[in-house]
Parts: C-alpha cells; sequence; structure tokens
C-alpha cells in the first residue's frame, strides 16, 4: 500500500474518532463534567477511572489519541451492552454509581487533555 492510501485512511480513522467522541460528549460529558465539577466525590471517581483507562491504553509509553479513546469507549460500550446493561433514559443521575457511565465520562475527561480538544 503506498502513502497516499494509508493517509486517507488514517484520517478517515480520525473524523471518525472525533465524531465519535462528539457524540460521546453531547451525551455524556457534557453534563457529567458539569455534574463532576459540582462534586468533588463524582470528580475523584472520574479520575480514578481516567488513571485506569491511560494505564490500560499504556499512556506513559504512547500518548492517547483521539483514535484510542474513541476505540477505548466504543470497546467499553460493547462490552456493557453485551452484560446487558443500556443507557439510561432521559437525564442521566450522576448520583448513581454507574460504572459504565463514569468510564465513559473518564473518557470524555481525557479527550479534554488531548492539544486539539484543550
Amino acid at each position: 500500500m503506498n502513502g497516499l492510501f494509508s493517509g486517507a485512511a488514517a484520517r478517515a480513522a480520525l473524523r471518525s474518532a472525533n465524531a465519535s467522541l462528539t457524540e460521546l460528549h453531547d451525551t455524556v460529558g457534557a453534563c457529567g463534567l458539569v455534574a463532576a465539577d459540582a462534586h468533588p466525590g463524582l470528580m475523584a471517581d472520574v479520575d480514578q477511572h481516567a488513571a485506569g483507562i491511560r494505564d490500560s491504553l499504556s499512556a506513559d509509553v504512547r500518548p492517547l489519541t483521539p483514535v484510542l479513546l474513541a476505540a477505548y469507549a466504543e470497546g467499553v460500550r460493547d462490552a456493557a451492552f453485551t452484560h446487558g446493561w443500556r443507557p439510561p433514559m432521559g437525564a442521566i443521575d450522576w448520583s448513581e454509581d454507574n460504572w459504565v457511565l463514569r468510564r465513559l465520562l473518564a473518557v470524555c475527561a481525557l479527550v479534554r487533555t488531548l492539544p486539539q480538544f484543550g
């Protein structure tokens, strides 16, 4: 494969990742990050989840990217759906201890640290 096609594939992956992360922000991040800013306990939980995500993605040896974070979030959702999890209907109650939602919120928090999103 020559560079033209590999570059096109990389750009397509980045566009797809950005679209996925935007959707995640719109459905989870926007309200969740506001709630976390207002509730230190929730923010501490999100920070712990973010640390776990960084560890699982080996962020100490390779930088986080939109593609990595979008793929991670998709994997979390897929695994959760496989085990019967369903997203809440309507507004999210952040006082509930929902591991999946908090993990996805941590992805949103990590996206804010990326240079192109910060």
